[in-house]
């Protein structure tokens, strides 16, 4: 198969669509974090890993599940593991299966605050996002974002889906946490 030349530089088109999705890129996060410090005392990452934990059977992951899902290296989750820790919203144990890996677990005190956050969080999302789009749009939104996921990376992007098989998504290599 025969190489495609790479374009000198990005232009027209390429460049109006590359310089919009660029711009969401840099706003967006900074917007969902602005709301939820405001609202709840949480970073975006931060609800990101209540509301996986909360998602998850017995409100329990691996460390390194966890990672995967949030896109971070195991210093960064443990890091912000810690921060919710000491807030008494997640515990640390080790994995009673595999001492070699550690589980965070989402607190009774971790679902109300994940509880209490989701409200004005998915006010947020709607009123930057969703509701800007029609229905077609936002499919279409979807399948372009998992198309440029898949391009990134072929696994371990979270979808709602893994909520209910996240016990089926744990790693079986000997990686600690």
């Amino acid at each position: 198969m025969p190489a495609t030349p790479t374009p000198a530089a990005l232009e027209g088109d390429d460049l109006e669509t590359w310089s919009a999705l660029a711009t969401v890129l840099e706003w967006l996060p900074a917007a969902l974090d602005t709301q939820l410090q405001r609202d709840a005392q949480l970073t975006h990452f931060e609800y990101g890993v209540l509301y996986a934990l909360s998602r998850a059977p017995g409100g329990t992951l691996r460390m390194s599940v966890l990672a995967g899902y949030a896109n971070s290296s195991l210093s960064r989750l443990s890091r912000a593991v810690t921060r919710l820790q000491s807030r008494g919203w997640v515990r640390r144990s080790p994995d009673p299966t595999d001492g070699r890996f550690t589980l965070a677990t989402l607190t009774d005190l971790g679902r109300e605050k994940v509880d209490d956050a989701t409200p004005g969080h998915v006010e947020t999302v709607h009123r930057l996002v969703l509701d800007r789009l029609t229905q077609p749009q936002a499919r279409q939104l979807r399948e372009i974002s998992r198309r440029i996921v898949r391009a990134i990376r072929d696994e371990g992007a979270w979808s709602p889906h893994d909520s209910t098989d996240a016990v089926a998504v744990v790693p079986t290599t000997g990686r600690t946490s």
